[in-house]
């Protein structure tokens, strides 16, 4: 019998990526929006018949502030006109100037004079900006992109959905991780779960993902390893596996593709069914009985709305009733339609392709409503279907080639070792009797 308890963090191995020398940004304080001005000693350089003095820097720890520039930041701390005209040509040729972004870490290294040492510019969690003053000449500088000191954990947890933890979000927030890595789960396992209504009391739950930390500090998630999924019965286990002529992808324990034609849900997490697919349904406004072609989902103003399937935008505009909507086509006759946005998604327009799991929209209450919500129905051949029944139907992706089956239980068996629970171990063999 499975106990309820919290989740288990289990660290399985470390590994340092790469052996760069990196001046950290000041993360504690500048996250306050603080400026740090802290006083450390350099030594002079010497030279004949000199006196050997400290010389004395500051060091600024700062954010962005809204609208502001490379040159503006650096006027703002007293460096000369010249000198910010030299950096900013620098900086230039292998960084664009313009996509210094409001609340992002730079340091600044002076001397007391105002002479720029040093300065350092976080640019994601990758990479940063490295500007330093070369040589004896005070008006030469150099501009390079650094890639962060990252070290890779590779870690296994379990989760439960039960009373307290209602959804995927909440059993992740549970164990101390962040809803990045229960997003990622809901990528992996999204055409066979619904996230937002197939979870279960009971349900429980367990991965193997990557976390990369930089000085000992959250850096991001790497790819899922492996997850393992009991919902209402079923049992659903993803291997992450990259066959030696193919792209990676996620497999189950027999080599059958993860992927479908088309996700469970155009939302990824918490919104609920409040409206399912009917031929006579009481119009909420209206008050006469009309058809509802599509299944509502009740979701706050601004959640992400994302496509089901890849496809092309043929519509992305106001349309009457249906508020703004955009319509999407897809391969084997289908098209989708999700109404009721309060916004477009980035390079959303008639004539642009989409990818499954790109966000198009995000959910409104423009057209005819009582509130907001997604409207989100499915055609086929012309005909509208309910949504619900007929993503059930949809094909996997292609499996993993016979010839490449061997290769990917080695992997499989490897990973599935990383597992918390012995009890998803119980998998030999089951590769060998594939079709």
């Amino acid at each position: 019998m499975h106990s309820t308890q919290h989740p288990i963090l289990v660290l399985v191995h470390k590994i340092r990526l790469q052996n760069l020398f990196v001046l950290m940004l000041g993360l504690g304080l500048a996250a306050c929006g603080q400026v740090v001005s802290e006083t450390v000693p350099v030594q002079a350089v010497r030279r004949a018949n000199d006196i050997i003095l400290p010389l004395d820097v500051d060091v600024i720890d700062a954010l962005v502030p809204r609208n502001a520039t490379l040159a503006s930041i650096l006027h703002s701390h007293q460096v000369s006109n010249r000198n910010v005209a030299i950096i900013v040509e620098q900086v230039d040729a292998v960084f664009d100037v313009r996509q210094i972004k409001a609340q992002h870490q730079y340091r600044l290294v002076q001397t007391l004079d105002g002479l720029p040492r040093q300065f350092e510019y976080h640019i994601d969690s990758d990479r940063f900006l490295s500007v330093k003053h070369a040589g004896f000449n005070p008006d030469t500088f150099s501009a390079e992109i650094v890639p962060y000191v990252k070290e890779r954990a590779v870690l296994a947890m379990r989760g439960d959905i039960d009373e307290t933890r209602t959804s995927l979000v909440a059993a992740i927030n549970d164990s101390g991780e962040q809803v990045q890595l229960a997003m990622s789960m809901a990528d992996v396992l999204g055409g066979e779960i619904d996230f937002n209504n197939d979870l279960r009391r009971g349900d429980r739950f367990q991965v193997v993902f990557e976390k990369f930390f930089r000085e000992d500090q959250f850096a991001g998630y790497g790819d899922v390893l492996a997850a393992a999924f009991d919902n209402n019965g079923r049992r659903i286990r993803a291997f992450l596996y990259t066959p030696p002529d193919g792209k990676p992808g996620y497999y189950d324990e027999n080599g059958n593709s993860l992927k479908r034609l088309f996700l469970r849900s155009p939302l990824r997490f918490e919104p609920r069914i409040t409206s399912r697919f009917s031929r006579n349904r009481m119009h909420p406004i209206l008050g006469e009985r009309r058809a509802h072609l599509g299944v509502d989902y009740g979701a706050p103003t601004g959640t992400p709305v994302i496509a089901v399937a890849n496809g092309v935008v043929l519509s992305a505009a106001m349309s009457g009733a249906s508020g703004r909507m955009v319509r999407l086509r897809h391969s084997g006759g289908y098209e989708t339609y999700y109404l009721h946005l309060s916004s477009f998604g980035q390079g959303i327009r008639k004539g642009a392709r989409v990818d499954q799991g790109q966000v198009i929209g995000r959910v409104g209450a423009t057209g005819l409503v009582t509130g907001p919500h997604l409207d989100y129905r499915l055609k086929k051949n012309g005909v509208f279907v309910n949504p619900l029944v007929e993503h059930r139907k949809m094909p996997p992706g292609d499996p993993i080639p016979k010839q490449h089956l061997s290769d990917f239980k080695v992997a499989r068996d490897r990973m599935a070792r990383l597992f918390p629970d012995e009890l998803v171990l119980s998998i030999e063999g089951t590769v060998d009797n594939a079709p």
